[in-house]
């Protein structure tokens, strides 16, 4: 069942009183929501936040689990850009240090600001998107993240483009390119030959396999 969010209100501030009590809040104590104060497994590497400064966290992880660029019109609309540069981590991989009472979520299949999963997560006072919460990963946003040096953005360097025929400009830089979904999807544009070709071998001994099963 989902999870009900106060509404935004007017001035910035979501309705929430910051507690920690109640089955409202009980979102707080689970990741990736749960603080890890004192907690020696628990490594900070990255640090971000929200325009505003009101969202705080770290990162543990040294680099995501992967980094896309995506070109859906979705991510257009909710982030006004061309695209959205994403970064997928475990949610177990972040820790909120400020904000917990100025998170706002919005899940955008049905356009309610409820905390239901797959949702998207933002700072209830400037509006920065902070992050995508899915059911076992987040997808965080590394223009929100303090680097330190290049070595650490280079961490975050996608390994490709999703939903490119959505794009609003061209992008030459012979990434692959994928029609929809990262590898479910048809690879286009200026994506390497020899991954084109890959994927056909994939795709047709995958068609050869599936009539096998059907025999």
């Amino acid at each position: 069942m989902a999870e009900k969010a106060s509404s935004y209100r007017g001035n910035g501030d979501n309705g929430d009183d910051g507690s920690t009590e109640g089955e409202l809040n009980a979102w707080k104590h689970r990741p990736p929501y749960k603080v890890h104060d004192n907690d020696p497994n628990f490594h900070n590497r990255y640090e971000g936040s929200c325009h505003c400064g009101k969202i705080r966290y770290q990162l543990s992880r040294e680099k995501p689990l992967d980094a896309k660029f995506c070109h859906c019109t979705t991510c257009q609309k909710i982030h006004g850009a061309p695209f959205q540069w994403a970064a997928i981590f475990h949610k177990e991989d972040i820790n909120f240090t400020h904000g917990h009472h100025d998170l706002g979520w919005y899940e955008s299949s049905e356009k309610t600001c409820v905390h239901k999963l797959p949702c998207k997560v933002s700072c209830a006072y400037c509006r920065t998107p902070i992050m995508d919460e899915g059911r076992n990963m987040i997808l965080l946003f590394p223009t929100l993240i303090d680097f330190k040096s290049d070595e650490d953005r280079k961490n975050f360097e996608p390994t490709c483009h999703m939903f490119y025929p959505r794009r609003v400009l061209d992008i030459n830089d012979g990434k692959p390119k994928w029609s929809g979904i990262n590898g479910s999807s048809e690879l286009i544009a200026d994506t390497p030959e020899e991954l084109k070709h890959k994927k056909r071998k994939e795709d047709e001994q995958a068609q050869k396999e599936e009539q096998e099963n059907k025999k």
